[in-house]
């Protein structure tokens, strides 16, 4: 067809491939305008943005729902929670550390202790492990917000599973019975020295922003004086302080056999 006087093209040329153009990105649209071919995304990331994209919606009606002192608060919420489950679980780490210096008279404070934590421990790793996956999904807020610093990341998997090692070894014990207990109570043993040093360095990480996390949810928006949440909050962290209670209580039974007059003594020389 006759295009621009007596320059004459087939109409299929107009749209040239893209290895007939010098720059591969580049095609013409209809208009003769160049302009960037999109390439088709992988179906993995398509499937993430989704998934990333349902999340979000569904947490920002959470945050504007009609209940904001039980829902809400965002990132600085998660950070507050965190804070004040790390206060807890410091003080009662604290008290169980006692314990083992005396563990023959302190036995049966070392078990109920140890079980009580499970709830405030439990919540610990929720509201981290949120956060982790808020972030790694690709939420806005929490990528806006940062990751924790770099070394703290790198002992936080170590943290975790000397945790878990330290408390199932701790239960396993506990039904166990003093009886025949050397290398399950080795396990115990090696895994709290682990998890020792690792969480002073976790709490030493976080200790100078302390102060800051525990203040992070502050009022504001259209709820002066309730902070996003707070009310969520207190009873989440209530909630695991009664469920670990519980549990502790439940298992009183438990504790005969290692309370029993000498029995950690008698046992030892078969340990």
């Amino acid at each position: 067809m006759p295009i621009g006087g007596d320059r004459h093209v087939e109409a299929v040329n107009l749209q040239p491939s893209v290895q007939e153009v010098d720059d591969a990105r580049l095609i013409l649209d209809y208009e003769d305008q160049p302009r960037h071919a999109t390439r088709p995304r992988p179906a993995a990331s398509r499937i993430s943005e989704i998934i990333s994209s349902a999340m979000e919606g569904q947490f920002a009606a959470k945050e504007h729902s009609s209940h904001p002192a039980i829902i809400g608060g965002g990132t600085d919420g998660n950070e507050q929670l965190t804070a004040m489950t790390s206060v807890i679980l410091f003080v009662l780490l604290a008290v169980i550390g006692l314990t083992i210096v005396r563990i023959g008279q302190l036995t049966w404070l070392h078990l109920f202790l140890g079980l009580l934590l499970l709830g405030p421990l439990g919540l610990k790793m929720a509201s981290t492990g949120y956060r982790f996956m808020r972030y790694y999904t690709g939420n806005r807020a929490y990528r806006d917000k940062g990751p924790p610093e770099i070394a703290l990341r790198l002992i936080a998997p170590i943290v975790v599973f000397s945790t878990l090692v330290v408390f199932v070894s701790g239960i396993i014990l506990l039904f166990h019975g003093p009886r025949n207990r050397a290398e399950l109570l080795t396990i115990h043993k090696v895994s709290f020295i682990v998890w020792l040093a690792f969480t002073a360095l976790h709490v030493l990480g976080h200790l100078p922003n302390l102060g800051h996390a525990l203040r992070a949810a502050e009022a504001r928006g259209d709820h002066p004086g309730v902070p996003p949440g707070g009310a969520g909050r207190w009873i989440a962290l209530a909630g695991a302080i009664v469920g670990g209670l519980v549990v502790a209580i439940v298992l009183i039974p438990q504790f005969g056999a290692w309370t029993a007059h000498g029995a950690l003594a008698h046992h030892h020389g078969h340990s």
